[in-house]
């Protein structure tokens, strides 16, 4: 009970699993979520973990569920420890055309990106507040401060994301809690990336396109950063980005 205790809300075989193994690397335990009908998605990250000597466990929970945030909470605080670092790390990247997004997408993209957010920060401000210390960090987009033709749904909602850790930052700093918003600004190694692009490797070679592992290694230093110098907002990109 006396680890450190990481949880990642939103973790897959992107940004939010390197970042889950960048924790576990710390030697904390770290406990990462997907929806319920993804599970078996985390059992690969897990078994890394594991398998390199950390601490991980899985947990099924709709991240827009008031009720299963509170009870996510609530059974890592009772059954792993009092939690140290929490990200949220969900992205909901859809892209439509203005004439085509339905009301329907609009909200989904808003619940997923950005009420999930505020779910996911309200409850680790009330079990970090009482403690006086921990660190939130909230994953931003491009998108976070500009909008773009087919992205309206998703720009409001990180835009939304983005202004509920600036109130957050504001209230919670002087009571001792860290809250963060990266902004990855370009295209991130990944499933989504690799749909889209034939061959990465030669981004990847000529650094040309965000790694994960390295995004996941400022959350951890965001995480350990003396209070004296907190970073709020921190924007990564590859160095010929344009920007």
């Amino acid at each position: 009970m006396s680890k450190e205790v990481c949880l990642v809300i939103g973790a897959g075989d992107g940004v939010g699993g390197a970042i889950a193994r960048a924790f576990a690397a710390e030697g904390m335990a770290v406990c990462v979520t997907r929806r319920a009908r993804n599970l078996e998605q985390l059992d690969a990250l897990v078994e890394s973990i594991r398998g390199t000597g950390g601490e991980a466990r899985a947990y099924g929970v709709d991240a827009r569920s008031e009720e299963e945030t509170v009870a996510l909470f609530a059974a890592i605080e009772r059954d792993v420890g009092p939690l140290s670092v929490v990200v949220f790390n969900i992205g909901a990247n859809v892209q439509f055309g203005i004439r085509e997004t339905t009301t329907r997408v609009f909200t989904k993209v808003w619940e997923m990106a950005c009420l999930a957010g505020f779910l996911a920060g309200r409850e680790a401000a009330n079990v970090m507040v009482p403690r006086q210390k921990g660190t939130i960090i909230f994953t931003g987009a491009t998108a976070s401060i500009r909008g773009r033709e087919r992205l309206a749904a998703f720009a409001a909602a990180k835009n939304g994301l983005r202004a509920v850790a600036q109130s957050m930052a504001r209230e919670l700093g002087p009571q001792g809690i860290h809250v963060a918003h990266v902004i990855c600004d370009g295209a991130i190694d990944g499933v989504f990336t690799r749909s889209r692009i034939d061959d990465v490797t030669p981004l990847l070679d000529g650094d040309l396109i965000l790694k994960p592992d390295e995004i996941a290694t400022n959350y951890v230093m965001l995480h350990r950063q003396q209070r004296s110098a907190w970073t709020h907002e921190l924007d990564l990109r590859p160095w010929k980005e344009q920007w």
